[in-house]
């Protein structure tokens, strides 16, 4: 919402400053988004008098003019406009003067002949001719306002006013006005509230003798009011309206459209007019519209119309959809002759339905969707009936149809001063209270609160004590501890996911979120195969378009946009992680899917391959407690080189994959770099961790060290020879490490040599030859089992 300052001091007199009006509507609960001068980008532009027009000697489409411009010595401006003439009052950018875009204006010549300035159209001034409507478009501005040469053009024109944009939550639409505005600032500055209620002179004639009204619906149009004008003279509004629209973000039309909209933003009641020669048969029926039927609304769309949507009609038709927008023929033209005024009040969640299936919002149906009060009705079409007269644009015709189904029971809720204090944690009297609700037009029957019909956020003691808080100052209130034994905290999932977060950055990993719904040409980009299981997805019933239409199955193709996007960007490596959910359909489809969190780790640039994503993995399995964790060599996935993935599992259940990307893959990503992902279950490596975690002391006794030299076939992995060792080891081997691997001269064709260190070592004892001796000789049985001899 979008208030003038200068509007407002019509009701309440704040007496403060922009900014010190801003923190107090704020602290007081009416939010500010913040607040601007009108046209504070226009400097050094003034009024100027033309004085003398003459041709330029060397330019039959350029004229040389004196301006006046209250500073003694004339100016003199080139132009090629051809509607300036002496005497002529006229905006003019002198030198250093900035304009509308940011357009700066020096002084130059123009065919020879010197030009200190720039004479203004309204476009130059950021308006248009809707805001002054004798000016042309295409010529400079000849001003018709009282003003003399030398003042500002700001304040000539009008466009020195001073807006300020509220944030109105929904349940507060009474603030989507001027006087609720009003009201809120003079219960925070404890000022008078000036609302004087709209009167009508002279009336002539009786309206229910041209016009009836029939409400069929009375749940979803609660109240129906109309007023007729005759004798209409379409024509601009005055400059005083025209402004206040302007600042308030509407433009203006012409009289009888500037009224309603007028209306609008001073009440927060939406109206609309109709032309009287386009109600047939001089009768308004409200009522649902009918199977089939359509309207042509006022921007030129034929709209199908449903049973569920109200709309109002003459006895043939549609004239418009209630509470949203008016039809073609329901609009105000240049031969109308006479009006009805509609102020209705329509139910809110009816009106969005409507809007949203229409696909049309509006401000009246962002107005009625927040669910006006019906007794805002009568003072709005009264109002705009006092404008015409005002403005001199009809006669109003006697009388008033007025069809009202609303509850007018005031809702009363009781005044608990001792409940509000605890709630609250303050102390403060019953008097203060009752000072505070009745700023805000609350009236007091004893210990109970009347609540005026506006403000239909107020049913509860809760809410009472919400109004007593936001005068009071939220700043006031001290701060209280939370009582109670409830204490949030993270379960051990939580606590799991976040120390896994935490070990990944310390591997040098950016965290990352993607979204979790995807296209399906996702799963093309990655190669998997048509019939591949995990192409089977959950599809959006209405997503937003085909590149989010289903939910992923995997995180690998999110990872490799991440990936894409960054080496797009010259990014020349990169570690990142997402602990993201996939989602696997149920082969129940009444069923919801299963949800999985998966871990997916991407890397690619200088220094990152294989080993280095795995070490990665390796140190968070580690640290997380996660014993068992085996490699194995995988070339069935298309989504990675076959020669360089492998399956991660434990205890023969397979929980993910490590691997480099497969060079089609990356090519289809735009990414000319290897790149490794690794896919891990989270669900799996939770359950598999160790909780119970065993401490043992340093040991006091030597380890022995003995390097064995093998030679193996080469498909037997390293992996297989060093669980074979672990094997025969037994308890006294202490640790194994891989310190070289060589094929070539002196090794059979076929085969490599593996070279391993085996720490041996007895927490109670030092070991002797013939022990270590024997554990070796177990070991190296185990190896022989596993295909792996002594390199001789």
């Amino acid at each position: 919402m979008d208030l003038s300052l200068r509007w407002l001091a019509d009701y309440v007199d704040t007496g403060v400053s922009p900014k010190e009006f801003c923190d107090a509507m704020t602290m007081s609960g009416s939010k500010v988004e913040g607040w601007s001068e009108e046209c504070d980008y226009l400097s050094n532009v003034v009024v100027g008098r033309i004085i003398s027009v003459e041709k330029h000697p060397d330019a039959d489409k350029l004229q040389i003019c004196q301006i006046d411009i209250g500073r003694g010595e004339p100016l003199q401006i080139v132009t090629a406009a051809t509607n300036v003439f002496a005497g002529a009052l006229v905006p003019c950018a002198l030198d250093g003067s900035t304009l509308a875009g940011g357009v700066k204006i020096k002084k130059g010549k123009l065919r020879g002949v010197p030009s200190n300035g720039m004479m203004c159209s309204v476009a130059e001034l950021g308006v248009t001719v809707h805001d002054f409507p004798y000016a042309i478009e295409d010529g400079i501005l000849i001003i018709q306002e009282d003003c003399q040469p030398g003042d500002d053009i700001r304040k000539a024109l009008g466009l020195n006013d001073t807006t300020v944009e509220f944030e109105i939550t929904s349940n507060r639409p009474d603030c989507l006005s001027v006087i609720g505005l009003a009201r809120e600032a003079a219960a925070t500055f404890h000022k008078e509230l000036r609302v004087k209620a709209p009167a009508v002179g002279y009336e002539c004639g009786d309206i229910n003798s041209l016009l009836k009204v029939d409400v069929q619906n009375g749940e979803l149009c609660s109240r129906y009011i109309a007023r007729m004008i005759k004798n209409v003279k379409i024509a601009p509004s005055p400059r005083w309206m025209r402004e206040r629209l302007r600042a308030s973000g509407v433009r203006p039309i012409n009289n009888i459209v500037d009224i309603t909209n007028y209306v609008m933003l001073e009440y927060g009641q939406p109206m609309h007019a109709f032309d009287y020669k386009y109600v047939k048969g001089g009768r308004i029926v409200v009522r649902n519209a009918r199977k089939g039927e359509s309207i042509m609304t006022l921007d030129g769309v034929e709209r199908a119309l449903t049973p569920d949507m109200l709309v109002i009609c003459d006895e043939e038709k549609p004239s418009a959809v209630a509470g949203v927008m008016g039809g073609e023929y329901s609009g105000i033209m240049d031969d109308t002759d006479t009006i009805v005024f509609e102020s209705a009040c329509f139910f809110g969640p009816s009106v969005r339905v409507t809007a949203k299936k229409l696909g049309m919002r509006t401000e009246a149906s962002g107005r009625f969707e927040k669910q006006l009060d019906p007794e805002t009705c009568l003072p709005a079409v009264q109002r705009a009936c006092e404008l015409v007269e005002q403005l001199g644009a009809g006669e109003v015709v006697g009388g008033m149809i007025d069809v009202d189904h609303s509850d007018h029971t005031p809702v009363r809720v009781r005044l608990e001063p001792e409940w509000i204090n605890r709630f609250l944690g303050i102390d403060v009297s019953a008097d203060y209270m009752r000072g505070v609700l009745e700023k805000l037009e609350c009236r007091m029957d004893g210990d109970d609160i009347i609540v005026p019909s506006f403000r239909g956020d107020l049913r509860h003691k809760a809410d009472i004590a919400e109004e007593i808080a936001r005068f009071y100052g939220y700043d006031k209130i001290p701060n209280t501890a939370v009582t109670g034994a409830s204490q949030g905290h993270l379960t051990e999932r939580q606590k799991f996911d976040k120390e896994m977060a935490r070990l990944l950055m310390a591997g040098g990993c950016y965290e990352v979120m993607t979204y979790s719904f995807i296209s399906p040409k996702y799963y093309d980009k990655i190669n998997l195969p048509a019939d591949c299981p995990l192409r089977r997805s959950v599809v959006i019933s209405n997503p937003l378009g085909e590149d989010t239409s289903v939910m992923r199955t995997t995180c690998l193709p999110s990872m490799m946009e991440v990936i894409a996007r960054n080496y797009s960007n010259r990014t020349i490596d990169g570690r990142f992680f997402e602990l993201g959910t996939v989602y696997i359909p149920n082969d129940d489809p009444n069923q919801l899917p299963e949800e999985r969190t998966q871990l997916v780790v991407g890397t690619y640039g200088d220094g990152e391959d294989f080993f280095a994503l795995k070490g990665v993995l390796d140190e968070m399995f580690d640290k997380l407690s996660v014993p068992g964790v085996e490699y194995a060599a995988d070339s069935r996935l298309p989504s990675y080189h076959p020669g360089r993935t492998a399956s991660v599992s434990i205890g023969g259940k397979r929980i993910g994959t490590v691997g480099e990307v497969a060079p089609l893959v990356l090519e289809n990503y735009g990414v000319a770099t290897r790149a490794y992902v690794a896919t891990i279950d989270v669900k799996d490596i939770f359950e598999a961790r160790v909780t119970d975690k065993k401490y043992h002391p340093l040991p006091k006794f030597p380890a022995v060290t003995r390097d064995l030299a093998l030679i193996c076939p080469q498909d037997v992995p390293a992996a297989e020879l060093e669980k074979a060792i672990r094997a025969g080891g037994g308890n006294l081997l202490e640790s194994v490490a891989l310190f070289d691997v060589y094929q070539g001269a002196q090794i059979v064709t076929g085969m490599k040599s593996v070279a391993y260190t085996i720490t041996l070592r007895a927490s109670d004892r030092t070991l002797t030859v013939e022990e270590c001796d024997k554990a070796m000789n177990k070991i190296l049985k185990s190896l022989k089992a596993a295909g792996a001899d002594i390199r001789s």
